[in-house]
């Protein structure tokens, strides 16, 4: 919906989206009795205690984000799933804002309706220096991500998204990392940058590095292969190239119909060029992950490869030098 009731008197306003905090008063010159009386005549509408916009109508998602950050406080700044909306790293509105401030901050002084609000000592290092709203770099964002996932396979998903949405790279991750004296994961998340960089571009190609290829110690795959079709390019998810073995990964057990066909029409390129394709799902990079790396090896040694698979370190598997 459209702002109404705009008030146009503010020249000094800053760029808060018509959002404006009491302790703004002399800023732009009018006093906190106007304020409040410019609310009880429905000039104006109170968004937060002490916090109000500018105008009458129906607040759109800047004004609320400013509103949450001038009611935070100084030094306020976006984070966490609302950082991750800010740059792209999720394509919904996050339900709740999450706003970090710096750690020194008594609890009470921010507790907001709506807001999550994160204590840190990082919060004025990990500013993006020119965003606005105030945000958490990409980077940094990432890492807060990381840290409250529920598992690591989730963590790695927040890596996939940055990347491969082109927002940041493993480098800058990891220079961020760098910089945190504590980090959850630490070891694990510098392996899975090393394997994003390599073009692991999803928790399933995740599991099947981890899970299959290098435990039962497979050859390593070219990730994210890219091949010419027609007039343009394909990417697969693990080419062997020496061999002429794909192994693609389908997220879901059960697919539309037009993508099947989608598939079938990649696999069929595939065999037109002499690339034989298999495919597994996430059951087979799960309980089935040793059946799995019989089943590449196999198809593998017909193709010439002359190293043998090996048992991983699950006491149940089946493979045998």
């Amino acid at each position: 919906m459209s702002l109404m009731s705009t008030d146009e008197d503010l020249p000094h306003l800053p760029a808060q989206a018509a959002a404006i905090a009491r302790r703004q008063s002399q800023l732009v010159g009018i006093d906190p009795d106007t304020m409040r009386n410019r609310v009880r005549s429905g000039r104006w509408q109170q968004i937060h205690r002490g916090v109000y916009a500018t105008f009458s109508g129906e607040p759109l998602r800047e004004t609320v984000l400013w509103a949450a950050l001038l009611r935070a406080g100084p030094d306020a700044v976006l984070s966490h799933q609302t950082a991750a909306e800010r740059h792209g790293l999720i394509d919904e509105l996050s339900p709740v804002i999450s706003i970090m401030v710096p750690a020194s901050r008594h609890p009470a002084q921010v507790k907001i309706p709506g807001v999550v609000v994160h204590r840190s000592d990082a919060a004025l290092r990990t500013r993006h220096p020119v965003m606005l709203p105030p945000c958490t770099r990409v980077e940094d964002t990432v890492l807060d991500l990381i840290q409250i996932a529920s598992s690591f396979d989730d963590a790695y998903v927040w890596i996939c998204r940055a990347i491969g949405r082109r927002r940041t790279t493993t480098d800058r991750i990891a220079l961020a990392m760098a910089a945190r004296k504590k980090m959850r994961w630490r070891r694990e998340i510098g392996i899975a940058l090393g394997d994003v960089k390599a073009g692991a571009l999803s928790v399933l190609e995740y599991r099947y590095v981890h899970r299959v290829e290098r435990p039962h110690r497979l050859p390593a795959a070219h990730r994210q292969a890219r091949i010419r079709h027609g007039t343009g390019s394909r990417y697969l998810d693990n080419l062997y190239e020496g061999f002429a073995v794909c192994v693609e990964l389908d997220g879901t057990a059960a697919h539309p119909a037009a993508e099947q066909w989608r598939d079938k029409r990649r696999d069929t390129a595939n065999a037109i060029r002499g690339i034989l394709t298999l495919r597994f799902g996430i059951l087979d990079v799960g309980d089935r992950r040793c059946q799995t790396a019989i089943a590449v090896a196999s198809v593998l040694r017909s193709r010439g490869w002359p190293g043998t698979p090996h048992p991983c370190s699950r006491p149940s598997c089946p493979v045998t030098p």
